[in-house]
């Protein structure tokens, strides 16, 4: 016991070093900023997922192309139609080769009368439109006007920033996004020339629909789509000519944006719902954990038992597994102080005994001079030391054993083997004894020890089998003291269920009324009538009740009785798990 006492006075370094450690406090708890962090940062993959928004702008390019495609045919029939001078090639002079234009008729653009309808055309639409000659020359631009008073050429304004400097900044990072999400680095960048066409009306020149998605600087500095679609100018299939028509991308743009901002609205309210919930439940699991952990920590550092681990079981979940765990174990361990502080008196009280009768018969022995008193004083002291020697080496098993059991690793025991093993050591005790016993001492001969268990059946638990060894031997042994020459011990096993029940029979005089749990009890003694005094310590019940709990199992004894209620000896019953 002395050494247990000072395993648990002395502490390691490491542990002297966090005694008094002031805990510091929290204001956030980190696990509630993991919690945070996770949920939102799945929900904001999810959110840049929808917003990169590729696929969408590409039906609507695709959609506005085809539209302005459209439009484009519909310009062209009508220049072709309203917009052509017929012209007659005159017959060649007398005289001169007749060639294969003499007297066809032919067709070219006439500007007069292309520039009012293209302006016209133009407004109902919004669109800018272009016309071009067979050779590549600009006709008529509808942002161009022309007359008396000289040629005025209108241009589109930068719309003038609305808001506040905070809106202007959202307005002005968005419009560098939306060059990144989805990218437009790969549009070709339109850089118009005077006097060249470009690559749509050359194309378009040539019979062909000319169309192309471009990327253009604003004057803000802001990246902007430019849609361009030409087609040929036709009459009876003859090219006369290009029109060109060209659109910005706002409206790709501003559907775009508000598509965006929608999911940015929903994003906003479930970003709400996440931080919301986020915190419930951090608050749920960290909250708990976090009075776990100071409760544990006053249980650790104040006096006295006034400090309770709080009680979270209702909750069903691991937290409340958590909870009822640590009640459990702060429960176990002041019934082990308990337990310490009791072992520790009743050891002072049963050593105490012996030392003072030891004292009394030293202090006695000088005083004497009969030499019979002081032999018989003497034979005292040698009694009391060993009683001392033998009470100080149960009580050194007894406070190794829990350690023992909390370290060691169960094995396989089979109990039908070890309990016949016990017979035969028995046996060879009783043959010895027998040799040194008279012929005319039958009368005294000891009790016949009885192994019942069946053969056939594997009577085999998780244990240790020196201690289980120790048990039996034990319940053995006070069942052969109490059992009166002759007599027999019975020691039944059998499988029960899931379990291996050994039962240890004598035909003594039983157990005391009402004494059936106290025998179990440390240094309590009940030997027989006519036993010499100290040969027991009364910790051999004890010991065998703390090994067979060590193995998940259970001991209890009762009396047995026979029809008319006298009693008729004691049964010990021991039940173990299978494995």
């Amino acid at each position: 016991m002395a050494s247990a006492i000072v395993t648990r006075n002395s502490a390691s370094p490491s542990a002297a070093s966090t005694e008094g450690r002031p805990h510091r406090r929290r204001r956030i708890s980190p696990l509630t900023l993991r919690i945070l962090a996770v949920n939102v940062l799945a929900l904001a993959l999810l959110v840049v997922g929808l917003l990169y928004l590729g696929r969408y702008q590409d039906r609507l390019i695709q959609a506005e192309m085809e539209a302005l495609a459209t439009e484009a045919r519909i310009f062209a029939s009508a220049l072709g139609e309203g917009a052509v001078n017929r012209i007659l090639t005159p017959p060649a002079p007398a005289g001169e080769s007749v060639g294969e234009d003499v007297g066809r008729e032919r067709f070219e653009l006439e500007p007069e009368l292309a520039r009012p309808m293209i302006r016209r055309l133009a407004e109902a639409t919004a669109t800018r439109t272009r016309l071009y000659d067979i050779d590549g020359r600009m006709l008529s631009d509808s942002r161009v006007l022309t007359g008396s008073q000289g040629r005025i050429e209108i241009r589109e304004l930068p719309s003038p920033p609305a808001g506040d400097a905070l809106s202007q900044a959202i307005n002005s990072l968005y419009n560098r996004l939306i060059d990144v999400v989805p990218s437009r680095e790969g549009l070709p960048v339109h850089r118009e020339e005077r006097g060249k066409p470009s690559s749509d009306v050359e194309r378009a020149l040539t019979g062909e629909t000319g169309a192309t998605v471009w990327r253009v600087e604003s004057a803000t500095g802001d990246p902007e789509l430019l849609l361009t679609v030409a087609v040929p100018v036709q009459r009876y299939r003859e090219v006369l000519g290009a029109v060109l028509l060209t659109r910005g991308g706002g409206e790709i743009d501003r559907a775009i944006r508000s598509v965006r901002f929608d999911i940015l609205k929903v994003f906003a309210v479930a970003l709400l719902v996440t931080v919301a919930l986020s915190v419930y439940l951090a608050g749920t699991i960290a909250q708990p954990i976090r009075k776990l952990a100071q409760a544990a920590d006053r249980l650790r550092t104040g006096h006295g038992r006034h400090t309770e681990i709080p009680d979270f079981t209702h909750r069903g979940d691991e937290i409340g597994e958590l909870s009822g765990v640590l009640r459990d174990m702060t429960a176990a361990l002041w019934a082990r102080m308990d337990a310490i502080e009791r072992f520790a008196a009743d050891v002072a009280h049963e050593i105490k005994n012996p030392l003072t009768s030891l004292r009394s018969a030293v202090e006695t022995v000088v005083r004497i001079e009969d030499p019979g008193r002081r032999a018989r004083l003497l034979a005292v002291i040698a009694d009391d030391v060993q009683r001392l020697d033998r009470l100080i080496s149960d009580i050194s098993n007894a406070s190794r054993l829990d350690a023992e059991l909390s370290r060691a690793e169960l094995e396989p025991v089979d109990i039908g083997a070890m309990l016949a093993m016990l017979a035969d050591l028995q046996r060879s005790v009783e043959e010895t004894d027998g040799e040194k016993t008279p012929e005319d001492a039958a009368d005294r001969a000891p009790p016949r020890l009885v192994i019942d268990a069946p053969p056939d059946e594997r009577l085999i638990v998780p244990g240790l089998e020196g201690r289980l060894t120790q048990v039996f031997q034990n319940l053995i042994a006070n069942a052969l003291s109490f059992s009166p020459p002759g007599g027999e011990v019975r020691v039944r096993a059998r499988r029960v269920g899931r379990a291996i029940e050994v039962v240890v029979s004598d035909h003594g005089p039983g157990i005391p009324e009402g004494k059936e749990q106290a025998i179990f009890e440390r240094f309590y003694t009940e030997r027989p009538a006519g036993e010499k005094f100290g040969t027991h310590s009364g910790l051999g019940l004890s010991i065998s009740q703390q090994i067979i709990s060590a193995h998940n199992g259970s001991i209890h004894a009762q009396n047995r009785r026979v029809a008319d209620g006298r009693i008729d000896g004691a049964d010990f019953r021991v039940t173990l798990p299978l494995l």
